[in-house]
C-alpha cells in the first residue's frame, strides 16, 4: 500500500506543482503588497543592472527598479486580462456552440462557417489585426484576445451539444412538452460544459501568452505601469549585459502557461469517462 500510495504521488507532482505555480501568480495579482512590498515605480539609480540576489530575487533594470517587485504588482493587469479575454471567448463562444448545435440546418451551417474563418486565421494574427482597430490598452487587448479564441469554444461546444440533444433524458423532455429553451437551459447545457470548462483552463495559458505578446508590442499598458509583456520588452535592449531582465519574466509567462496547460489536461481526464 505504501509503494502503490508513493506512485499515485509520483504521479501528481506535475499537478501539484502545476495548482502551487498558479496559486502563487494569482496571490500576486490579488495581495501583491503581501509578497512585494516594495514600489514598482521607482528605483535607485545606483543599483540599476544588479544581477539577481538575495536584496532583489529578480535582479534590477536599467532605474534601479527591482525586478520581483515589477513582476508581482504586474501580474494583476497581466491576470486580469487573460480573465476577461476567456470570459468574452468562454461565454461567446458558449452561445454559437449552443445555437448551432441546438438549431441544426442553416444557423448550425452559417455558424459553423463564421467559426471555420476564425480558425483559418492565426489566433495572434487576429488578436493583433483587432486590437490594431480597437486601439491600445490593457482592456482592448484583452477584447482582441477574447474574439480571437471564440471560434475554438463555440467549435466544442457546439460538438457537444449534438452529442447530448439525442440523449434519451433530452428525447423524453422534449416529448414531455418542455419547450425547447427549458430543455436547452434544464438539460442540454448541463450536459454539455464540462468539456468547455477543461477547454478554458487550457486557453487560460495561450491567453497569457496571446496578453504578453501583445503586451511586449507595445498595445499594453503605458509605462510605467508593468505588465508581462512589456517588463520583456523593456529588457531586451540590455539583454546582452542584464539577461535576467527578459530571461526571468520569460521564465516565469512559461511556468504560468504550463501549468495551466497542465491543470486543463487534468480536468479533460476527469471529464473522459
Amino acid at each position: 500500500m505504501a509503494r502503490r500510495a508513493a506512485r499515485a504521488l509520483r504521479g501528481r507532482i506535475p499537478l501539484v506543482l502545476s495548482v502551487l505555480v498558479l496559486l502563487i501568480v494569482v496571490g500576486w495579482a490579488v495581495v501583491p503588497s503581501f509578497f512585494a512590498s516594495g514600489d514598482p515605480l521607482t528605483g535607485v539609480p545606483r543599483e540599476k543592472f544588479s544581477a539577481p540576489s538575495a536584496a532583489h530575487w529578480f535582479g534590477t533594470d536599467n532605474l534601479g527598479r527591482d525586478l520581483y517587485t515589477r513582476m508581482v504588482h504586474g501580474a494583476a493587469a497581466s491576470l486580469s486580462a487573460t480573465l476577461l479575454a476567456v470570459g468574452i471567448a468562454l461565454v461567446a463562444g458558449t452561445l454559437l456552440g449552443l445555437i448551432a448545435g441546438a438549431a441544426g440546418g442553416i444557423v448550425d451551417a452559417a455558424v459553423m462557417r463564421v467559426v471555420d474563418v476564425l480558425l483559418s486565421i492565426p489566433q495572434l494574427l487576429l488578436a493583433l489585426a483587432l486590437v490594431t482597430a480597437l486601439g491600445f490598452g490593457t482592456r482592448n487587448v484583452a477584447i482582441a484576445v477574447g474574439i480571437s479564441l471564440v471560434a475554438n469554444f463555440a467549435r466544442v461546444m457546439r460538438s457537444e451539444v449534438l452529442r447530448v440533444r439525442h440523449a434519451d433524458y433530452v428525447e423524453a423532455a422534449h416529448a414531455s412538452g418542455v419547450r425547447w429553451y427549458t430543455n436547452l437551459a434544464r438539460h442540454v447545457l448541463p450536459n454539455s460544459y464540462q468539456p468547455v470548462l477543461a477547454l478554458a483552463t487550457v486557453e487560460f495559458g495561450m491567453a497569457v501568452l496571446a496578453v504578453s505578446a501583445l503586451s511586449f508590442l507595445g498595445y499594453g499598458a503605458e509605462p510605467p505601469d508593468p505588465e508581462w509583456g512589456s517588463l520583456i520588452s523593456e529588457g531586451r535592449n540590455f539583454l546582452a549585459t542584464a539577461w535576467w531582465m527578459t530571461t526571468i519574466p520569460g521564465l516565469v509567462i512559461v511556468a504560468v502557461v504550463l501549468a495551466a496547460q497542465q491543470a486543463g489536461r487534468a480536468l479533460s481526464r476527469q471529464d473522459t469517462p
